[in-house]
């Protein structure tokens, strides 16, 4: 069955010379023609002349006015497509049907407000970063509605914008991103679609390599912000749950992970790991009664 509707790629670029161009050229030689446009915060490389160079259309903003959730509005509001599809710059399309199997769940179902494609671990994977890949990423695929949060807690309104599709009028109905926000505009949005009543679409066909091989302190930082995040929206754990079963079927997964690969010299990294993390995410629950250069920390994801 044909696909209707114009496609849009939106893409927030820094310094992504490197890159940029592969991204790009995969992106040209996808199954469904996409309108790709590259936002860009004032890079020092040549990330713009690349882009354009692929055929992206370009948009260049002062790098100090980079925010997740507005840099990705004022793509999604300068972008001429139906279905907007977000992605970062380090994540690398599979095969050549990925933004096709991508936005196929919106273009099928006017109930879909968004999707998000399946993340795989890249060569230079570490075991921990593979794993949160295949945890948070498996092999089937799923659809998600309000209903589903008595089941699934916080994780019913989880999405990505590394690889993201959104139907534009949804985003609209809903308010777009929240912007000002430490990171986590994608699951905001995500919780405001079910919330008014749209359904999420987790498409296991959709595939992209995307991951980070964070060290024991980037993994604190990153669940700073994270605590950070959970205590500014607060309203999204009343509304969803906590996520503290979620993070202990995570840890237990995640050693399971581990032994049944007989890493064992990974054990006491395993142990570190998680306990900076717990120790990031509390501390950043409580980052109003700390000293503001702390309360500043931001996660290099």
């Amino acid at each position: 069955m044909a696909l209707t509707g114009k496609i849009s790629v939106i893409i927030p670029t820094l310094n992504a010379g490197r890159v940029i161009g592969t991204l790009l050229n995969s992106l040209n030689e996808q199954s469904v023609r996409c309108e790709i446009l590259v936002v860009d915060s004032s890079s020092s490389d040549d990330t713009v002349s690349v882009a354009s160079s692929c055929g992206a259309r370009t948009l260049i903003i002062d790098r100090g006015d980079f925010d997740h959730g507005g840099t990705r509005n004022l793509g999604g509001k300068a972008a001429s497509g139906d279905i907007l599809v977000y992605m970062t710059q380090d994540a690398l399309p599979a095969g050549r049907a990925s933004i096709e199997n991508l936005v196929r769940p919106i273009a099928m179902d006017e109930k879909t407000g968004a999707s998000f494609g399946r993340q795989l671990p890249g060569p230079d994977a570490t075991p921990f970063a593979a794993h949160l890949r295949l945890y948070n990423y498996p092999d089937n695929s799923s659809r998600r509605r309000l209903a589903d949060k008595s089941r699934l807690g916080l994780k019913a309104a989880f999405i990505s914008n590394s690889f993201a599709a959104y139907r534009k009028t949804a985003l609209e109905e809903t308010g777009w991103f929240k912007e000002g926000v430490i990171f986590g505009e994608d699951m905001l949005a995500g919780a405001r679609m079910l919330l008014s009543g749209f359904e999420l679409a987790y498409e296991a066909g959709a595939d992209v390599y995307h991951s980070h091989n964070y060290g024991v302190f980037q993994e604190f930082r990153r669940y700073f912000d994270i605590g950070v995040f959970h205590e500014e929206e607060k309203w999204l754990l009343r509304e969803f749950g906590s996520a503290g079963k979620e993070g202990w079927r995570y840890v237990l997964s995640e050693l399971s992970y581990i032994i049944s690969r007989r890493a064992y010299h990974l054990l006491p990294e395993w142990v570190i790991r998680n306990c900076l993390k717990l120790a990031g995410y509390k501390l950043g629950q409580v980052h109003r009664r700390i000293p503001a250069r702390t309360a500043k920390l931001k996660s290099s994801a």
